[in-house]
């Protein structure tokens, strides 16, 4: 009874005028259909705000004092959006799991620029296809044409959306960056994908003023941090302004590739010399250390060194201890390195040891998880089609944050081998030993030592 008061409450808030906002407080509430689970996260940035149970109706609510304008993030495992929010507010969202980003729908006070950044969000992902197939080809010129074409149509958009309501001068912020640097991030990125659509040897020759709204771009706006369209861009940004610069100035300029020590050092000098606010340089860092570590698979003494110049450049870097982690974990599974010794459960529910399992000889584990279930089934299928050739590999499949009766349902529905399915015991202490990622990599040991633990399950075995 009493939430359904509140529930009543908020609609009757979110249909009062629009006018001044006296209360610091704010309500933020909604309905779920087909919940994929119990429960509604708020987050700002990376750091969770709070969390709320859905009731017996799929129904959340969060009531929360005092807060920082500004944009936040809701995530309904294991999906995510936007929620932009406002002292004073009182705003309710529905959305169908089923198509999560699509049926969302947001009413009550702050509805405007939410419906206006999830409209703006899903049509970005329907014209990614025309940038990409259509526009990427074209000459530089009329490729810069076309972009501010599509940007100014937005941003005429969300002026009438400002003539029509009263957005504050952040929300309009917000809007205006989502807009902007949507298209700033396609410009970075055309000269890489112009070369890859029209197979052209070398870099396409760019007007003097293609890069021109870079005299626009914010270095140090907390704001927009968490913004996906800011973040992308960049990212985007951060490769192209290495690239170019190293290509110029830097020996063999021939031989660069991204994977390189040389190459993602001079990355991290770049961003620690331009990008001025703390947390955005502490992610950017974040995401140059993990792209390096998890896809460079470089030589152990490179590794070192780049490790070393990340924690000279990046003092106190908020995710240190998740890139040390990662990297005494790469450390850890090198060739000719034990197994690490980490356990899982049999499907007896015995705990057993990796290294035990891998003290056969010719061992390769791959890994699954219930949350998608078409690669489960690739997976699992690639995995029967090369024991068929290799006879010599014995394929042990490890499931990853997956409830017991689901996993084994699923190994016997799919007619597995139960002796060479395992479940993690400890998901966090199993990818910080193993390093799971991507999904599709394998680890193949012999006599409990690794052999290679980046291996692909399809690239590899051919």
């Amino acid at each position: 009874m009493i939430k359904k008061l509140l529930f009543l409450f908020l609609f009757v808030l979110a249909s009062c005028s629009k006018g001044e906002r006296k209360s610091p407080n704010v309500f933020f509430a909604g309905e779920i259909v087909n919940p994929t689970n119990n429960y509604v996260v708020l987050h700002q940035g990376d750091v969770v705000i709070d969390s709320a149970k859905l009731d017996d109706n799929n129904r959340f609510i969060f009531r929360l004092d005092s807060i920082e304008d500004g944009l936040y993030h809701f995530n309904h495992a294991p999906e995510l959006q936007y929620v932009y929010l406002e002292k004073g507010d009182s705003l309710m969202l529905r959305l169908n799991t089923v198509d999560f980003d699509e049926s969302l729908i947001y009413t009550g006070s702050g509805e405007e620029i939410n419906n206006f950044l999830i409209d703006l969000f899903l049509a970005n992902e329907e014209e990614m296809f025309d940038v990409l197939s259509t526009y990427y080809p074209m000459e530089p010129g009329d490729f810069s044409k076309r972009m501010d074409s599509l940007r100014n149509l937005k941003l005429n958009n969300l002026k009438e959306l400002t003539s029509e309501v009263d957005l504050s001068q952040n929300a309009q912020e917000i809007g205006e960056a989502a807009i902007n640097y949507t298209y700033f991030n396609y410009k970075e990125r055309y000269p890489y994908e112009h070369r890859g659509r029209t197979s052209e040897l070398a870099m396409h020759e760019l007007p003097d003023n293609f890069y021109d709204y870079r005299k626009y771009v914010s270095y140090d706006n907390k704001r927009l941090n968490y913004l996906r369209p800011y973040y992308d861009f960049m990212k985007s940004h951060v490769e192209n302004l290495t690239f170019m610069g190293c290509s110029h100035d830097c020996a063999g300029k021939d031989e660069i590739v991204k994977n390189q020590l040389h190459y993602n050092k001079h990355k991290l000098k770049l961003i620690d010399s331009v990008v001025i606010e703390k947390e955005l340089k502490d992610n950017l860092f974040r995401n140059v250390a993990l792209y390096y570590l998890l896809k460079g698979h470089d030589k152990e003494e490179n590794n070192a060194q780049f490790i070393e110049e990340f924690k000279k450049l990046s003092h106190n870097n908020r995710h240190s201890e998740e890139i040390d982690n990662l990297y005494k974990g790469i450390l850890n599974i090198q060739p000719n390195k034990e197994i690490p010794d980490v356990f899982v459960i049999d499907n007896q529910g015995n705990s057993v040891s990796i290294k035990e399992i891998a003290g056969k000889k010719n061992m390769v584990f791959y890994f699954w998880s219930a949350d998608d279930k078409k690669h489960f089934n690739s997976i699992t299928q690639r995995a029967l089609e090369v024991s068929e050739k290799k006879p010599e590999y014995s394929f042990v499949g490890i499931n990853i944050m997956t409830d017991e009766s689901t996993w084994k349902e699923m190994v016997k529905n799919k007619g597995l081998d139960e002796s060479k399915q395992f479940r993690a015991k400890d998901f966090r202490k199993l990818h910080e030993a193993l390093i799971i990622y991507p999904m599709n990599k394998c680890i193949i040991a012999k006599d409990a030592k690794i052999v290679d633990a980046f291996s692909d399950m399809y690239a590899s075995f051919q």
